[in-house]
């Protein structure tokens, strides 16, 4: 999903039709929900190249790589006014030649549309189309809403998969990429998927589950998504569209204790997915924010809701996570900072870059805290909501545990372990 809301409307056409979806039977039993290849899941607004030819090595290299392509959260031809012009046009069809287009450029021995949507759901249990799969080495799911991939894929209120998607799961399973880009990475998600939501109003009022016409509300799916990624939940266009906040209230609502906050143009690459071996690797312009809750306190009191000790994480390109351990390994090339600066960190009084606020700076909440391990002027930095009344200030502070690493000797590249706390503002 993007910082724009428009898209939103168009799924009220796509949540009507989970109606008819919920009737239909389940064509298969559940494969496992985890397999032993590669996910490539990234935070929307793809365009490094290298993630692209990432996708191609995984799924068997230049000339031998075969990309399925699914666009499926996007809406049908049928919705879009410019579906006659290929220069313009934005549905499940014109997208998906254009991601098939592009693989081929960066090497893809084949790379095909598989033709569902909202509209062709029949497709998703048709023997041809899980023919088509099974000749697929790879599968790149495409942006859009998420929702409509649990409309096209999965099998209503049961929840189970189509048997295109247990094609899918099956050759994970085997070793093939499964990728993904915004809502293509966001259903990789296991329980309480989110479905929508703004930081702010996330902190105000909380979460509840389904999806919900209004864009500001955070809902979210306790069935979750396709479940092919188990390590914690997923939340995309974190840097641009200041989503750290709802991801830890949904977090902390729902009971999870981590949570992987994608940045655009940046990916998380899962190798040996959901077995014992697995690994994790950023990949891309910008990075990843790993928010551990296992010790976190959440309440509510009287002036609104609060949670402290949490801990937050920032890795990016190269840098490496193991889940089982909840440790991460710099990237080679990284070296260690020592706080040299004496400048205070900068104010921030738009810390969720507020979809309200003209003037708002995209990565805010991520220019503070590499702001505050880069200085010796202090140990702790505030910073707090665009919006008011209420309105809540994160606290950052150092720990014994911080840790930061650089690639120029003067700003931090990657950080860890910085204790993490939300309050509401007096009144």
């Amino acid at each position: 999903m993007s910082r724009n809301r428009t898209l939103r409307a168009a799924t009220v056409v796509a949540a009507a039709c989970l109606l008819a979806v919920t009737a239909a039977p389940a064509a298969s039993a559940t494969a496992p929900r985890h397999g032993g290849g590669t996910l490539i899941l990234v935070g929307g607004g793809l365009k490094d190249v290298r993630i692209y030819q990432e996708i191609v090595a995984k799924a068997g290299g230049q000339g031998r790589a075969r990309i399925g392509v699914l666009t499926a959260a996007s809406v049908p031809p049928s919705q879009d006014p410019d579906a006659a012009d290929p220069a313009t046009c934005s549905n499940s069809a014109c997208n998906g030649a254009y991601y098939a287009d592009l693989f081929k450029q960066y090497g893809a021995a084949d790379a095909q549309w598989v033709p569902i949507d909202i509209e062709h759901v029949a497709a998703a249990d048709s023997d041809a189309v899980v023919a088509q799969v099974n000749a697929m080495t790879g599968f790149f799911f495409g942006g859009g809403d998420q929702y409509r991939y649990v409309i096209s894929l999965l099998h209503g209120a049961a929840h189970t998969d189509s048997k295109v998607l247990a094609a899918i799961r099956a050759k994970l399973a085997a070793g093939a990429v499964v990728a993904g880009s915004s809502a293509g990475a966001q259903i990789a998600a296991g329980p309480d998927m989110v479905t929508g939501g703004d930081s702010y109003q996330a902190l105000r009022d909380g979460s509840a589950p389904g999806w919900f016409d209004d864009a500001s509300k955070l809902g979210y799916l306790p069935e979750g998504g396709f479940g092919f990624f188990g390590a914690g939940l997923i939340d995309t266009h974190s840097g641009t569209n200041g989503r750290e906040g709802r991801a830890l209230r949904l977090a902390a609502d729902t009971g999870q204790d981590r949570v992987f906050a994608l940045d655009e143009d940046t990916a998380v690459e899962v190798e040996h997915a959901g077995t014992r071996q697995e690994t994790l690797r950023v990949l891309g312009t910008h990075g990843v924010a790993v928010l551990d809750l296992r010790r976190a306190r959440a309440r509510t009191g009287t002036t609104g809701w609060s949670v402290d000790h949490v801990r937050y994480s920032y890795l990016t390109d190269g840098d490496r996570y193991d889940p089982r351990t909840w440790q991460a390994r710099p990237a080679d090339g990284k070296s260690p900072l020592r706080p040299a600066g004496t400048a205070p960190v900068p104010a921030n009084t738009d810390v969720f870059y507020s979809v309200d606020n003209p003037d708002g700076v995209p990565y805010s909440f991520s220019g503070t805290a590499r702001a505050l391990v880069a200085t010796t002027a202090q140990r702790s930095a505030t910073a707090t909501t665009y919006e008011s009344a209420p309105g809540f200030r994160v606290t950052l502070t150092r720990t014994g545990d911080t840790r930061a690493w650089t690639t120029d000797g003067r700003t931090a590249a990657s950080l860890t372990q910085l204790d993490m706390a939300v309050a509401p503002l007096a009144p």
